[in-house]
């Protein structure tokens, strides 16, 4: 495997790194898949520009439509989050792609949708040309000791009301 990026943390950002690094990627060429844990919604940049990047950006989404609070999670979140990385494991093996992103990877994890040893054997089968990022609040400390590069993000200040707007937050 290549090298581990993982960015963690409460605050706004995560996600916007590891396409920051995608996108970089992409305009060098190189083959980027995108693996979105508890995401389903379609009308995000980075999943609506995935033809146009084509054949070097790749993007699916396991997280079920609806979903809203981690209070709410259940049997069908969980299956959706293992089909996510049974694909993945089967996607790097054909591809072999330069950059993997595991999105939400560390939320899933954080809510026991994913098992941690199964993830890291995962990490330690990638290909060597692979490297990978790992996004999402509460990091385990197994995958913080292994990362190579590990961001957290902090919140330390934002509006009162909630700030959605189209091309920068989705």
């Amino acid at each position: 495997m290549g090298y581990i990026y993982l960015y963690t943390g409460t605050g706004g950002g995560k996600t916007a790194n590891a396409l920051g690094l995608a996108l970089r990627s992409v305009g060098h060429k190189h083959k980027v898949v995108i693996i979105q844990f508890l995401k389903w919604w379609k009308n995000t940049g980075e999943y609506k520009i995935r033809k146009k990047l084509k054949p070097y950006y790749e993007i699916y989404l396991f997280g079920r439509e609806g979903w809203i609070g981690l209070g709410n999670l259940g049997e069908e979140d969980k299956n959706l989050a293992k089909e996510g990385l049974e694909f993945a494991k089967k996607l790097v093996m054909e591809k072999k792609p330069h950059l993997l992103v595991l999105d939400e990877v560390n939320l899933a994890l954080h809510c026991h949708l994913l098992d941690l040893d199964e993830v890291m054997k995962f990490l330690y089968s990638l290909p060597e040309e692979t490297d990978v990022v790992l996004t999402g609040r509460y990091a385990p400390k197994k995958l913080i000791d292994k990362a190579d590069f590990v961001n957290e993000v902090k919140d330390l200040k934002h509006p009162e009301e909630l700030v959605t707007t189209e091309g920068i937050q989705y």
